[in-house]
């Protein structure tokens, strides 16, 4: 399950169940044992193709709005209006 495209493709799915104004990180869309299973190389890719997938496709209801302490970006669930 490693292949970064179907990760992508579970985050994008796992996000649509949110409500809105809900806020995440990319690996809370993940159960804890999957997210660390995948290898760090591809969570940071994910997390940039996740980043720039959401970005450019606004019809996901996602939207960017800060990082964290860590680094990590964090993702608001917005209305698809």
């Amino acid at each position: 399950m490693n292949d970064v495209n179907q990760l992508l493709k579970k985050a994008l799915s796992e996000a649509r169940k949110l409500r809105e104004g809900e806020t995440f990180l990319v690996r809370d869309l993940f159960i804890g044992y999957e997210w660390n299973r995948i290898a760090r190389g591809d969570r940071l890719l994910l997390g940039s193709v996740f980043f720039s997938y959401v970005t450019a496709n606004p019809k996901y209801g996602v939207k960017a709005i800060e990082k964290g302490v860590s680094g990590q970006q964090k993702y608001q669930k917005t209305s698809l209006d």
